[in-house]
């Protein structure tokens, strides 16, 4: 794990009292899902008594009562641990997120109090490199307008043609450990493949054969683009209007990093203009506030909410966008690394 409120990796005394701290505190577990439930009824390791607690509920879900005695608190993605959050939870030794992103992480408010913030760096590279391809060809061959075609018993060709990957160019922008898997699986395809990232290690580029570029100069020359940054306050809307117009005519957009890399308004623009040739996104914007529509509805949802349920019905309604739920992480293997 990284110890992120610390700004640095965790020295192995650190990791030796974070364990140590576990033993004699009870671990609270944000946000489960079927598959955590599964692992903590049948831990790999020995389990002190009293060992964990845990809830299906989003930790700004619960009540003040049950979160005054967290020392230990494990969340995932949906989980928001902000000042204020904080604040609820005087006695919050450590919060570990299950997931490699970590800005629903008030890094700083964190550091202010004390309280050491973990995640998990690695443990889905291949899972979510493996489904950025699944993206790229579902629109590249138009797959999902052939399915609805063939279920319909229209099993004619009109419309359909795709192009190669093959000799296409793609850019990653984030060389961290899953946009060389991407790289990587890019140049055995046969792409011509640039890369931008804030520390360029040319041994790499040399040894995996791709190239590093400049950001606007790989936007310009790239056939298909795929993000693999963190959400910090310098990437948010990355991809905005300066950026989409910087593009080749034409070439898809895949995010399965974070919604807010996108501005979601400026890719409509490009997608109804043509200019954007297709869009694969594992996230989109504002995902994390809006769940099924008839029940935000019913519970008078934000209006901030319904804004974002409008952008994503608007999404869903190009014929040339791929949406999936945040699941680019959910593989069997991944879930028991």
């Amino acid at each position: 794990m990284a110890d992120y409120s610390r700004g640095r990796e965790p020295e192995p005394d650190l990791l030796a009292n974070i364990a140590e701290q576990a033993i004699d505190e009870r671990i609270t577990f944000f946000e489960t899902k079927p598959w955590d439930e599964a692992g903590l009824t049948t831990p790999k390791c020995e389990l002190h008594e009293p060992s964990y607690r845990s809830t299906v509920e989003r930790l700004q879900n619960v009540s003040d009562e049950d979160l005054a005695d967290v020392t230990i608190a494990s969340i995932f993605i949906g989980s928001e641990v902000s000042a204020q959050q904080l604040e609820r939870m005087p006695q919050l030794k450590l919060v570990c997120t299950r997931s490699t992103g970590y800005n629903h992480i008030d890094l700083d408010a964190c550091r202010e109090r004390n309280v050491t913030a973990c995640n998990v760096p690695a443990y889905a590279e291949h899972t979510v490199a493996e489904h950025c391809f699944g993206l790229m060809l579902t629109l590249s061959r138009k797959i999902i307008m052939a399915y609805e075609r063939t279920r319909r018993g229209d099993f004619s060709l009109d419309g359909l043609t795709g192009f190669d990957l093959k000799g296409k160019t793609l850019g990653v922008v984030g060389a961290g450990a899953i946009g060389l898997r991407v790289i990587r699986i890019g140049v055995a395809m046969g792409m011509r493949v640039l890369a931008y990232d804030v520390r360029p290690h040319g041994l790499l580029a040399d040894v995996m054969q791709f190239q590093y570029a400049e950001l606007d100069d790989l936007l310009a020359e790239s056939d298909v683009v795929s993000l693999h940054v963190p959400l910090l306050p310098q990437t948010r809307h990355m991809i905005n209007r300066e950026s989409l117009a910087k593009m080749r005519r034409g070439a898809l957009l895949i995010n399965t990093a974070r919604g807010e890399l996108i501005d979601t308004d400026a890719l409509l623009e490009a997608l109804a203009s043509g200019h954007l040739g297709g869009a694969g996104l594992d996230v989109i914007e504002g995902e994390e506030r809006i769940g099924d529509e008839a029940q935000m509805a019913a519970q008078n949802a934000p209006r901030e909410d319904l804004a974002v349920a409008v952008q994503r019905y608007a999404l869903l309604h190009h014929d040339n966008v791929v949406i999936t739920p945040h699941m680019a992480f959910y593989s069997r293997e991944a879930l028991h690394r």
